[in-house]
């Protein structure tokens, strides 16, 4: 079976590989500050509150979101923290030009201002959200002539790359028993049974496991494993919700993601269909229902409830 896109479990793997791709490198890469992993976070925490886009709660002209307005008003000077007024700023004694101002109650740890002081010292480089960025293949990390773990593929390289950097090394692989739990558990939220189990053990092929997963990914319980992620974010419920509760028919809704996970419906097709599948050409029923997920939002039945105001709210809520 061709796996094109596995909507939820690639969801989770792409995030985990990028998790690695982004911690993995040379340890020189290490010491300098990732933008958007570890500086945003901070200045978006300790300071855009006050010098961030919103014009109406933004103190004097200075936006730490702009690289262009941080240094030219000198709050970061390319190389040089010590001329930087950021740095400071966050490092003053002064209860008055102290920043964030002491009254905020959102002091910066040592840590956090170390890591402004390496970002600034390697050029304060700015780079746009995750989302905004063009994908980029990664060269491979080079495998050092000995290592203790056994390589598969190119996520495993980025992993020892990452290890490496710890003077750490890998655990030892696991058994096949653990292997097969692992797997049913993650793909079907099932235990095997124990034919499945002695059948893999005795199963000596060496694309055994490959074979496993491919058998597991074709199975109906796959999608309601991985179906129930997305239906918990869509909030997927057979009852209105509030105080009376009342039932409603949804399951046919719940039926429609089972089957597009189960038959590995791709990602732009699954949402399209879901947010628009009735404005499509000669639109069939099963692109109508999709279009529930817009019905997954409580309803108020409750007496005295204004009508306008609750569709507003619920249009709002969607």
């Amino acid at each position: 079976m061709e796996l094109n896109y596995r909507l939820s479990a690639s969801l989770v793997l792409a995030c985990g590989i990028a998790s690695v791709l982004v911690l993995s490198g040379a340890s020189a890469a290490d010491r300098v500050p990732d933008f958007n992993r570890q500086i945003r976070p901070i200045l978006s925490n300790h300071c855009f509150q006050c010098h961030g886009q919103d014009s109406a709660s933004r103190s004097a002209e200075l936006r730490l979101d702009l690289r262009s307005s941080a240094t030219e008003l000198g709050a970061i000077v390319d190389g040089d923290p010590s001329a930087s007024e950021l740095i400071a700023r966050v490092t003053s004694s002064d209860p008055e030009s102290r920043m964030p101002p002491p009254e905020v109650k959102k002091p910066l740890s040592k840590a956090q201002i170390e890591l402004l002081r390496s970002w600034i010292a390697s050029g304060a480089a700015y780079s746009n959200h995750w989302a905004f960025e063009r994908i980029e293949r990664p060269p491979l990390p080079e495998m050092p002539d000995r290592w203790p773990g056994k390589v598969h593929n190119a996520i495993d390289r980025f992993i020892a790359g990452r290890l490496r950097t710890h003077d750490l090394t890998p655990s030892a692989e696991a058994n096949r028993t653990t292997l097969i739990r692992r797997l049913y558990q993650d793909l079907l939220g099932l235990l095997p049974t124990v034919d499945a189990v002695n059948a893999f053990i005795q199963d000596s092929s060496p694309d055994a496991y490959s074979r496993l997963v491919e058998q597991l990914l074709d199975s109906p319980h796959y999608g309601e494993r991985w179906g129930r992620h997305w239906l918990d974010q869509a909030r997927y419920a057979d009852s209105h919700g509030y105080t009376i509760d009342g039932p409603r028919t949804m399951w046919p809704y719940r039926d429609w993601v089972i089957k597009a996970l189960n038959d590995d419906m791709p990602f732009d097709q699954f949402t399209i269909e879901q947010l628009a599948g009735d404005l499509l050409p000669d639109a069939t029923k099963s692109q109508l229902v999709a279009t529930a997920f817009h019905r997954n939002t409580m309803i108020n039945q409750e007496g005295g409830v204004k009508a306008d105001q609750y569709r507003h709210e619920a249009l709002v809520d969607r």
